[in-house]
């Protein structure tokens, strides 16, 4: 079975989490979500290997927001996310991937998007998934 088959729901859930800063910021780019991707992956390549990740500065407005939202993503699916039940308890969600597991997802997308950088331009990427996400 191959990656996209395997994980297709965390792919669709990242992917999901890039459009929503998409359609927040349509100025937004395809380099400016490779440069996210790129500071997530060396986040989850850190924590895979045992170390403490390095601490992430990204200048731009956009490429933080797209890497806060999908960092998020990439927790609840880590099962690390907490939300507030009813009562006001803090509840962690489940989630069963690895960091191994993320990292994988993260790497098939951003070789995506630079796939489809290349075909359809500075947001080819994002156009071409916004087609596929409500």
């Amino acid at each position: 079975m191959n990656l996209e088959d395997k994980y297709l729901d965390v792919l669709q859930n990242i992917e999901f989490s890039i459009v929503s800063v998409y359609r927040d910021y349509e100025d937004l780019n395809d380099y400016e979500v490779m440069r996210a991707l790129d500071a997530l992956i060396e986040v989850y390549r850190a924590e895979s290997r045992g170390h403490t990740p390095r601490e992430v500065h990204l200048p731009e407005k956009k490429e933080r927001l797209v890497f806060e939202r999908v960092k998020d993503m990439c927790e609840m699916r880590l099962g690390r996310a907490t939300v507030e039940s009813e009562d006001g308890e803090e509840v962690t969600l489940e989630g069963s991937k690895t960091p191994e597991e993320i990292l994988a997802c993260l790497r098939k997308i951003r070789k995506s998007v630079e796939r489809w950088t290349q075909r359809g331009g500075k947001q080819g990427y994002l156009e071409f998934v916004s087609e596929f996400l409500p």
